[in-house]
C-alpha cells in the first residue's frame, strides 16, 4: 500500500471520528403559511393580475417607470454589482482547475581572480511548474455551488432592486399629481376667500352692519389661503423632484404629472395564495443563502479529510543562453502530494461548527423574513378595506361641506345671514375636506403598489 493511500485510509477514519461531532446542514427551509391571506375581501377567486402596472390604467405612471428604469443611476449600480457576482463566481470555479506557471531566469557574472585572468558565466533558467488539488470528497464541488447560489443571491437582488425602484416611481408619480391636485385646491381656496372678502368690504361699506372685524377676519382667511399657496408650491416642487431623481433627470422640479390621479381596481381577488409571496426577492436570496451556507458548511466538514494534489514541473537550467529549448536539457517531475492536519489548535472543528452555525442563522432568518412578508400582505389588505369605507364616508363629507359652503356664502350675500364666521367655518370645512379626499385617494394608491411589494409583485424583468 502507498503511503499517499495510508494516509487517506487515516485521515478519513480522523474524519469518520471528528465527523460524528457535527450535524448536518440544511439546504432550504419551509415556512407554515396560510392557505390565503385572511383580512382577502368576499369576491372572484384568483392570482394577482400579471403587469401590475396595468391595473392602474395610467400611461403616465408607466412611462415613468420605464424612463427611471432605464436612467435610475441605483438600479446601474446594482446591475454592476450582479456582474461582479458574475465574475467572482467564474474565479472561484478555477479552484477545481489545473493551476500552470511558467518562470524564466538569466544572469551573467564576472568573477576577478587577482592576477589571473577574470572568468565569466551565465545561467539562464525556463521552469515550467502545474499543480493540480483533487477533489475527493467534493470539497470544491461544495464551494461551487455555494458561489453559484452567491450569484443566484446577486440576481435576486437585481430584481429586487427593480421591483423597488418601479414601486417608488409609481408611488413619486401619484404623489406629484396629488401635491399639484392639492396646489390646485389651494388656488380655488384663495380666489373663494377674496370673494367672500369682496362681499364683506362691500357690505361694510354699504353699511349694511357688517363690522371691520368681519372685514379684519376676512383679510385674515384670505392671508392664510396665500400662506397655503406657498406651501402647497413647495410641496409640489418637493414631489417633482423626488420623481426626477428617480428618474436619473437633474432634480429642476420642472416634472408635471397627469391631472388625475391613476384609477383603482376596487376588487381585489380573495384567496390570494401565499405562495405568491415565493416571488419577493427577499425570499429568494434568504433562500439562497441558505443553500450557500449549507454547501459551505460540507465544504468545511471536509476539510478534515486529507487533500490530495498532483504537482510537475519541468525546466531547463544552462549555461548557455542557446541550449534554453534544447529538449536534452530538460527536468522533469512529476509527484502526489496528500496532507492531513493532525493538529491545528481546533482551528478546523471551529470552522465546521461555525459553518453550521451560519447554516443555522440564514434558516432563522429566512422564518423571519417571511414572517414579515405574510405580515405585510396582512396589512396591506386589511388596510385596503379600510381605506376603501373611509372613502365612502369622505365622499359625503365633502359632497356635504360643499353644500353647506355654498349655502353660507349665498346666505352671506344676501344678507339673510350676518355672522361671518360662519362662512369662513364652511370654507373652512369644505376645505379640508376635499383635500382630506385627494390624500385619501392617493394614500390608496400608495397602499396598492404596497400589497404588490408585499407579493413579490408581478412586474417582469430580465435577468442575466
Amino acid at each position: 500500500m502507498g503511503s499517499g493511500t495510508a494516509i487517506a485510509l487515516a485521515g478519513f477514519v480522523l474524519f469518520s471520528c471528528e465527523g460524528s461531532k457535527f450535524g448536518s446542514p440544511r439546504e432550504r427551509m419551509e415556512v407554515s403559511a396560510p392557505a390565503s391571506w385572511q383580512a382577502a375581501s368576499a369576491g372572484q377567486h384568483g392570482e394577482i393580475s400579471s403587469g401590475w402596472l396595468d391595473e392602474f390604467s395610467d400611461r403616465g405612471m408607466s412611462k415613468v417607470v420605464n424612463e427611471a428604469l432605464t436612467h435610475n443611476q441605483d438600479l446601474k449600480a446594482s446591475s454592476a454589482r450582479m456582474r461582479q457576482a458574475k465574475e467572482s463566481r467564474i474565479s472561484g470555479r478555477a479552484r477545481t482547475s489545473p493551476r500552470v506557471g511558467v518562470d524564466g531566469s538569466g544572469g551573467y557574472r564576472v568573477s576577478e581572480n587577482g592576477r589571473d585572468p577574470a572568468s565569466e558565466s551565465e545561467s539562464y533558467g525556463l521552469a515550467l511548474a502545474a499543480s493540480w488539488e483533487i477533489d475527493l470528497w467534493g470539497r470544491l464541488r461544495d464551494l461551487n455551488a455555494a458561489d453559484d447560489a452567491d450569484y443566484h443571491a446577486a440576481q435576486a437582488i437585481y430584481r429586487g432592486a427593480r421591483l423597488s425602484l418601479a414601486a417608488n416611481t409609481a408611488k413619486a408619480w401619484c404623489n406629484l399629481i396629488a401635491a399639484e391636485q392639492l396646489l390646485d385646491l389651494s388656488h380655488r381656496t384663495l380666489d373663494s376667500n377674496r370673494k367672500v372678502l369682496g362681499i364683506t368690504e362691500r357690505l361694510f361699506k354699504g353699511g349694511a352692519g357688517q363690522g371691520a372685524l368681519d372685514v379684519q377676519l376676512g383679510r385674515t382667511n384670505v392671508a392664510s389661503a396665500e400662506r397655503a399657496v406657498k406651501s402647497s408650491e413647495l410641496a409640489r416642487n418637493e414631489a417633482a423632484r423626488s420623481l426626477e431623481l428617480l428618474l436619473g433627470r437633474y432634480p429642476s422640479s420642472e416634472a408635471r404629472g397627469s391631472r388625475d390621479l391613476p384609477s383603482l381596481n376596487p376588487q381585489i381577488p380573495s384567496g390570494l395564495p401565499s405562495t405568491l409571496v415565493e416571488r419577493r426577492p427577499d425570499l429568494a436570496i434568504a433562500r439562497a443563502e441558505i443553500f450557500a451556507s449549507a454547501k459551505r458548511a460540507d465544504a468545511a466538514r471536509k476539510e478534515l479529510l486529507p487533500q490530495l494534489s498532483l504537482t510537475g514541473s519541468s525546466g531547463t537550467p544552462v549555461s548557455r543562453f542557446a541550449n534554453l529549448l534544447d529538449p536534452s536539457f530538460l527536468a522533469t517531475s512529476v509527484a502526489a502530494n496528500a496532507s492531513q492536519a493532525i493538529f491545528e489548535g481546533g482551528a478546523l472543528a471551529a470552522n465546521a461548527r461555525g459553518a453550521l452555525a451560519a447554516n443555522e442563522a440564514s434558516i432563522h432568518d429566512y422564518a423571519q423574513t417571511a414572517l414579515e412578508a405574510f405580515r405585510e400582505v396582512e396589512s396591506a389588505l386589511n388596510a385596503d378595506l379600510s381605506l376603501a369605507e373611509q372613502e365612502t364616508f369622505l365622499l359625503k363629507e365633502v359632497e356635504q361641506a360643499a353644500l353647506a359652503e355654498k349655502q353660507a356664502a349665498r346666505d352671506y350675500s344676501d344678507g339673510s345671514n350676518d355672522d361671518i364666521l360662519r362662512v369662513l367655518e364652511s370654507q373652512t370645512r369644505a376645505t379640508n375636506a376635499r383635500a382630506g379626499l385627494i390624500r385619501l385617494k392617493n394614500q390608496r394608491l400608495q397602499n396598492r403598489i404596497d400589497l404588490h411589494l408585499a407579493l413579490g409583485g408581478d412586474f417582469h424583468t430580465r435577468t442575466f
